[in-house]
Parts: C-alpha cells; sequence; structure tokens
C-alpha cells in the first residue's frame, strides 16, 4: 500500500500554518487593491520598486515548485549534473547587464516584445507574444500542479481538489492587487524557500548515518555525484549538456521573457537592474546546490533506512514524503508551505506578464482608437481571473506526465526556444528578418515533437534543439529569402 492509498493525516497545527500563509497572501493583495489606478501602477508598480525587493521576486517568481520539488527528485533519481546550472547563471549575468537590459531601457519598454515589434515589425510582435502565452501557459500548468501533488500526498486530499485550491488563491490575490502585490508576496516567499531549504539540509545531515560524509559517500558510490561524464549520449544528462542547454534557456529566462523583465523593468533605474541580477545570480549558485544536496541526502537516507520508503514511490513524491514523515509537526506544515511559496511566487508573475502582454501587445495595438486607461486595468483584472482559472486546467494535462522537470521542457522548448531565438538574430545580425524565423519555426516545432515522442531523447536536449534548429535555419532562410528579393529586383 502506497502513501497515497494511506496518507499520514496533516496535523491540525500543520493545517494552521499553511492556512495562516495563504490568508497573508490574500491580505496583501486586498491591501494593494486599493492603490492602483493605473495600467502602470498594475503591470510596473509606477517603476520605483526597490531593487533587492525585485531580485528577491525574480529569483523567487522562477524558482517555481518544479524546480523546488525536481531539483531533489533528479539528483535523488540521476545525479546532481544540474549543478552546473549554478555556474552557467554566473556566465549568463554579464550578457543581460550588458546586451538585454541597457536596450529596454534606452527604448523604455513595458514588455519585451516590444522589441520585436520595432526590430521585425507588428506581425512579429503578434508571433512571440503568441508563444510566450502558449509557452507560460504550460509553464503555469506544471508550477500548480508540483505543489498540488505533495498536498495531495501529505494530506489525502483528492489531486484535482489541491490542484483547484492552489489556482485559486494565487489568482485571486494577483488579480486584486497587480505587480505590486506579486513582488512583496515574493518577498515573503522567497524568505519561506530558502529558509525551508536550509532546515532541510540540516534535517538530512542530522538524521543520516555520517552526516555530510555519510551522504557524499553513499551518493558517490551510487553513481550520484557524477557530473562530467566522458560518453554523451542522447538519452541520459551530462553536465556538458546542462551547461549548453541552461546557458540558453537561461538567457530566455532572464533576458526575453516577459515574466522576468517586466519585474526588472519596474525598478527606477538600470543600476537597480543590474544588481537585481547580479543577485539573484549569487543567490542561484548557492540554492541550486543545497537543493541538489537535498536529493542526495535524501538518497543516502532511505538507503539507511529503507523500511521507511514505501516501494514504487516516483522520485518527484519522496521529497514531499520526506517532509511529512521524517520532521515535527508545525516544521514539516512549514515546509510544505515552503512548496506552495515557490508554486505561488511562479504562478502570480505568469499570470501578471500573460495579462500585460495581451493587453499591451495585442489588444492596443490592433484599436483603430485608444481606450481609457481605467478600461484596461479592469480589462487586465479580468484576464488575470481568467487565464488564472486555465492555467489550472492545462495543470490536470500535466499531471499525465512522469516527472516534472521533463513536463515543463517538453513545454518551454516548443514555444521559448523559438523566441529566443528571434531576439538573437535581431540582435547579432540586420540580415534576418521575420519570414525567415517563421520558416525556421515551422522546421524546429515539429522536430522537436519528433525527438520527443518518436526518438524519445532525454528532456536536457530538448531546448538547444529547438532553439538552435530555428536560429540556423532562420538564418539560412533570410539569407534565401534576401537573395531572391534581389534578383526579382
Amino acid at each position: 500500500m502506497g502513501p497515497l492509498d494511506n496518507p499520514v493525516s496533516f496535523s491540525a497545527l500543520n493545517s494552521l500554518v499553511l492556512a495562516l500563509y495563504l490568508g497573508a497572501l490574500l491580505a496583501v493583495g486586498a491591501w494593494f487593491s486599493r492603490r492602483q489606478k493605473s495600467t502602470e501602477d498594475y503591470f510596473l508598480a509606477g517603476r520605483r520598486m526597490p531593487w533587492l525587493v525585485v531580485a528577491m521576486s525574480m529569483y523567487a517568481s522562477l524558482t517555481s515548485a518544479v524546480t523546488y520539488m525536481g531539483l531533489p527528485a533528479t539528483a535523488y533519481q540521476e545525479n546532481v549534473s544540474l549543478l552546473v546550472v549554478s555556474i552557467v547563471t554566473l556566465l549568463v549575468a554579464p550578457v543581460l547587464v550588458t546586451v538585454f537590459y541597457p536596450l529596454y531601457r534606452r527604448l523604455g519598454i513595458t514588455t519585451s516584445y516590444e522589441y520585436i515589434g520595432n526590430r521585425f515589425g507588428r506581425g512579429a510582435r503578434f508571433a512571440a507574444s503568441a508563444l510566450f502565452i502558449l509557452a507560460r501557459l504550460g509553464w503555469l500548468g506544471t508550477v500548480v500542479y508540483a505543489p498540488s501533488l505533495a498536498l495531495s500526498v501529505v494530506t489525502g486530499i483528492p489531486l484535482w481538489a489541491a490542484i483547484l485550491l492552489m489556482g485559486a488563491v494565487a489568482t485571486l490575490y494577483t488579480a486584486l492587487g497587480g505587480i505590486a502585490a506579486d513582488i512583496w508576496t515574493d518577498v515573503l516567499q522567497f524568505v519561506i524557500m530558502v529558509a525551508g531549504a536550509a532546515w532541510l539540509a540540516i534535517a538530512l545531515i542530522r538524521g543520516t548515518p555520517g552526516g555530510v560524509s555519510g551522504i557524499l559517500e553513499t551518493a558517490g558510490a551510487a553513481g550520484r555525484l557524477a557530473v562530467f561524464e566522458p560518453r554523451i549520449s542522447l538519452f541520459r544528462m551530462s553536465g556538458f549538456m546542462v551547461a549548453v542547454t541552461f546557458f540558453f534557456q537561461l538567457m530566455q529566462d532572464y533576458g526575453t521573457d516577459q515574466t522576468t523583465v517586466q519585474r526588472l523593468m519596474t525598478t527606477r533605474d538600470l543600476r537597480g537592474t543590474k544588481l537585481a541580477i547580479v543577485f539573484n545570480a549569487v543567490t542561484d549558485f548557492f540554492l541550486i546546490g543545497l537543493l541538489l544536496f537535498i536529493g542526495i541526502g535524501m538518497f543516502a537516507y532511505y538507503r539507511a533506512f529503507p523500511a521507511l520508503l514505501p516501494e514504487n514511490l516516483p522520485g518527484d513524491r519522496v521529497l514531499a514524503y520526506y517532509i511529512i514523515h521524517a520532521l515535527p509537526d508545525g516544521v514539516s506544515g512549514l515546509l510544505i508551505t515552503a512548496i506552495f511559496a515557490a508554486a505561488m511566487s511562479s504562478m502570480d508573475s505568469g499570470i501578471s506578464s500573460l495579462s500585460t502582454v495581451i493587453v499591451h501587445d495585442i489588444v492596443r495595438p490592433l484599436r483603430s482608437q485608444p481606450a481609457p486607461d481605467e478600461h484596461d486595468l479592469r480589462l487586465a483584472r479580468r484576464l488575470v481571473l481568467g487565464l488564472g482559472a486555465l492555467s489550472t486546467g492545462v495543470a490536470f494535462y500535466v499531471s499525465s506526465f512522469r516527472h516534472v522537470i521533463e513536463a515543463y521542457s517538453t513545454i518551454i522548448s516548443l514555444f521559448s526556444g523559438p523566441v529566443l531565438a528571434l531576439f538573437l538574430m535581431g540582435l547579432l545580425t540586420r540580415r534576418a528578418t521575420f519570414a525567415g524565423w517563421a520558416v525556421g519555426c515551422a522546421v524546429a516545432i515539429p522536430a522537436t515533437l519528433w525527438i520527443q515522442y518518436v526518438v524519445k531523447v532525454h528532456w536536457i536536449y530538448y531546448f538547444p534543439f529547438a532553439f538552435g534548429l530555428t536560429f540556423l535555419v532562420g538564418l539560412a532562410a533570410s539569407a534565401g529569402l534576401g537573395n531572391r528579393r534581389k534578383h526579382a529586383g
């Protein structure tokens, strides 16, 4: 009998901790709802947020429950190759502060896709915005599903009910308070996430025979400490491919994705933006290592005490199972709340940025005449409610995947990989065209589906394949179309 058939009771104290946290989020949303007077306030908090607050919010929004549960699960099941991501984060930061954000500040944009419109025209802006919407809806499904799964594991609440609870609370406080509520609640969520990860690591060190050395010895003997392997396989994760994949994926996440761009554009000036990026990179360096250590710590703990772990428990459920079985009441409630914090911070930023893109990049450019700002503010709130409901529905689809990180990579590669290709084509060469990029997308998207579902390569290859194929075919097609126009002329 597995843990879902006979769950441990989620104590009254744990339930109180979780309820107080969810109530606090709704209270913050209600407080900021009275201060939203314009779409500038709702979308960008008046561009007056302190850089440290924005940095914490940015980190919390992208460090979703997919990361918080997925990194330990990956180390537990495979190895710690994702440790390379912490180094790659530091390498990507200089690109962001020297290439992307000085350009955005100079243009005074609200969304990153305004640059695409300036460079390639309105059709390209619509296409990039549409791909962002598809990518973030899928991403939101994963960040709703992951904590809902955790809550289901530890309480016995049906998964569907947990998904609905998660989606409803995050949608409501975001609709009320806009980006300001998102950012300030993210600060609380950042603190809970980091403290929760530190507590878990200490608990595993104290509970595993031999402490740190015992964990490393057990993990090393089982191959869990492998990072750089001499052989590269399409069907296994390696440190080299992690570096390649995440260099481009982090460039997309932090440099072009509206979820992050919107937050960084709320700072007062470029200096604040740069400081937020550096803070995020340094925090990422430490927290990724900590989450991976938790994964190998759980592996060593259950190797030492195998009778405590049910047979055939999926790897992405082990963290929630360990929290509720091995830790005392109250503490376990706080740590389950940390998983909710990771998810809430991602969902609020996702639906907020989606509503911003729909209003600013699609609705306004298509109007024949401007509408009052109050109208767009009401529209943005209604969009948040609708998008929250849609994202909650997508979470039910995501539940069919075997692994939350696999689900995330499947969706992001299809839609965000081509978007990064369009940005870099625009930044790196004047010869690139929107038509050429469209040809690249037409080739790359079905080809990516083919490697995912027919060849079934490891998910680590999804994003660089989709990005690289779009970029290369797009440049070649741009050159071909340009030569054809010259001959026709």
